[in-house]
């Protein structure tokens, strides 16, 4: 399954750090792919403040969902550039089609590897036999050298490797003492990883290597933090040992990711990856041009997927902020929603230097506060503090209301936030007042 929504994303919403453990928790965002009875997918990668784990720089995750009652999954032929793309699959199947030629059926415990450097198309259709649908895809990006490879396909079935109440299917890199076969071109690792009930282990991994672990099901620990059901527990590089252990009553799984930090800055819009701007608006007109770039899938019974309309600015390359140096880095402001509060704060060396408070109704974030304190004015932190929180809210999948005046003005300078800005009318003002009088 690949990005098919009609207005992608540049930025997502940031993440959780445990400081204790150096465990960043991320959550996931819902996101429908397709039509009315659109499959919803848990995306956690990438967020605004993690875009990458390794060269792992996409993660959606879905199901167990019966393909009856949603229509299962259909995305007609469509384009990538600059990646790798990984389907892994725990329960259905799903057919694939590219312009290579390749015709496969993805079936569990086997992976399905695809490469669009310079371009190519493929199609994924839930097979008529599926009866419910359950797994994660997953992109890498390819570096610099490599960004315009060649089209290939690969598969493998990794052989389960047993431990004290684990099983552990290595389909990427090496791992408990089993190496996958399969190319890539940056040292990664991608594993399925079974848990009997409380159970423990312990796995060797390498050190330089950045490391994030996605929760399917059970609750697991990792390293002291609890990371539950579609959440993404990242560690930074550096660990030498992972410990993994099965906190339910229930059998755990989880997908463990791993890969030195990509250190290329990217440019990702939709299915396609760059290192400019002008990348992807060239991409986008070769494929609606049904340039040779891409080909032509052959055997799918419909179109092929349009692109969606550019944004109305130019999307910026970027990459990770090193999570260690900002977390210590004196100074330096960090933006956090705290949902106990109804805020986002922006802290500056640990003490919370503004906020700006809302309230959700239905879809819509209402902003109808926000104040920075006098030690800390004329530093620009409103700006960051309001910018943060929108692109949050818009990440969430939720439309914003600016009752602050202060947001109002700042959505009037900042039009990349005009898509998803409602009007303030009176009806919802007289929610609000009725809402924070009943709050006290």
């Amino acid at each position: 399954m690949s990005n098919v929504e009609a207005a992608p994303e540049a930025m997502q919403c940031a993440a959780e750090a445990d400081g204790a453990t150096g465990v960043e928790v991320l959550t996931p965002r819902e996101v429908p792919l397709g039509g009315p009875r659109a499959l919803e997918v848990r995306r956690t990668l990438p967020q605004r403040a993690r875009t990458l784990i390794g060269a792992w720089c996409f993660a959606d995750h879905y199901g167990p969902v019966r393909v009856p009652a949603t229509g299962g999954m259909d995305v007609p032929p469509h384009p990538h550039t600059g990646l790798q793309t990984v389907s892994w699959l725990f329960a259905g199947e799903v057919e694939h089609r590219d312009t290579l030629g390749s015709h496969a059926i993805i079936r569990p415990g086997e992976l399905n590897l695809m490469t669009g450097g310079l371009g190519i198309a493929h199609s994924e259709v839930s097979t008529p036999d599926t009866a419910v649908l359950h797994g994660v895809q997953l992109w890498v990006a390819l570096p610099e050298a490599d960004r315009d490879a060649g089209r290939d396909f690969q598969h493998h079935v990794p052989e389960p490797v047993r431990l004290d109440g684990a099983e552990i299917r290595v389909f990427l890199g090496s791992l408990a003492g089993d190496t996958s076969p399969v190319r890539t071109y940056t040292p990664l690792l991608g594993a399925q990883v079974d848990l009997e009930p409380h159970a423990a282990i312990t796995l060797d991994v390498d050190a330089g290597s950045e490391h994030g672990l996605l929760v399917d099901s059970g609750e697991i620990r990792l390293g002291g933090t609890v990371i539950r059901p579609a959440e993404l527990g990242y560690l930074a590089s550096g660990v030498e040992v992972l410990t993994l252990s099965n906190c339910s009553d229930e059998p755990a799984r989880a997908i463990l990711l791993g890969g030195p930090p990509f250190e290329e800055e990217i440019v990702m819009w939709w299915n396609f990856i760059g290192r400019s701007h002008d990348d992807i608006v060239q991409a986008r007109e070769d494929w609606e041009a049904g340039s040779d770039r891409f080909g032509t899938v052959e055997g799918y019974p419909g179109r092929r997927l349009p692109a969606p309309p550019l944004p109305n600015a130019v999307i910026m390359p970027r990459r990770n902020p090193p999570a260690r140096e900002r977390a210590e880095a004196p100074g330096e402001p960090v933006v956090r929603r705290v949902d106990a509060e109804r805020l986002y704060e922006i802290a500056v060396d640990g003490v919370r230097a503004g906020l700006t408070a809302y309230r959700d109704r239905g879809n819509q974030r209402i902003f109808y506060h926000t104040e920075v304190d006098k030690a800390f004015a004329r530093k620009g932190l409103a700006s960051a503090l309001v910018e943060e929180a929108l692109a949050d809210t818009r990440a969430a999948g939720k439309r914003t209301v600016p009752v602050c005046p202060y947001v109002a003005r700042f959505i009037k300078k900042h039009s990349e936030f005009d898509d998803v800005a409602d009007p303030v009318a009176a009806e919802l003002l007289q929610w609000l007042e009725v809402e924070l009088a009943s709050q006290g």
